[in-house]
């Protein structure tokens, strides 16, 4: 009976390490750096919805990478949304899902999710966040640098 409590714990221990590595849901880690010197380009052909991404049309392009079944993503989605439709013509809003399609973790060098990766009209990453990151601080560090 024992042995079997230990081993039930040591399984539950188990999901829990593996579950917060692809979920990060704190405060959010920022990097006011960006993490990669490799601009990221519209003619690499990042694909959403059949389209290819034009950096140059939007003053910033907002790249949400997460997954459909991670908790913290889903509560990016409306904040998402609003900022699409608040900024439109000015932030253009993309999500990828990472758990469907890998490359684009690999494309942006993903470690946790949801991170955020913000994109200049020139195609150069001028800030990162990974976690849950709030419309308010999203608005107020576009501001901070200019965009808003």
């Amino acid at each position: 009976m024992l042995e079997d409590n230990k081993k039930k714990i040591v399984v539950i221990l188990l999901i829990l390490i593996f579950s917060t590595s692809f979920c990060s849901h704190a405060s959010g880690e920022q990097a006011n750096e960006p993490k990669t010197e490799q601009k990221a380009k519209s003619e690499e052909n990042l694909i959403i919805s059949g389209e290819q991404l034009d950096f140059s049309k939007h003053k910033v392009t907002f790249i949400e990478l997460g997954a459909d079944r991670c908790i913290p993503c889903k509560a990016m989605q409306p904040v998402m949304r609003e900022i699409a439709q608040k900024y439109k013509g000015t932030i253009q809003v993309v999500f990828y899902d990472v758990w469907k399609t890998p490359k684009y973790a690999k494309d942006y060098g993903i470690k946790m999710i949801p991170t955020q990766v913000f994109i200049d009209k020139n195609g150069d990453e001028i800030f990162r966040h990974v976690g849950f990151f709030a419309k308010d601080e999203i608005i107020k560090m576009l501001k901070e640098k200019g965009i808003l």
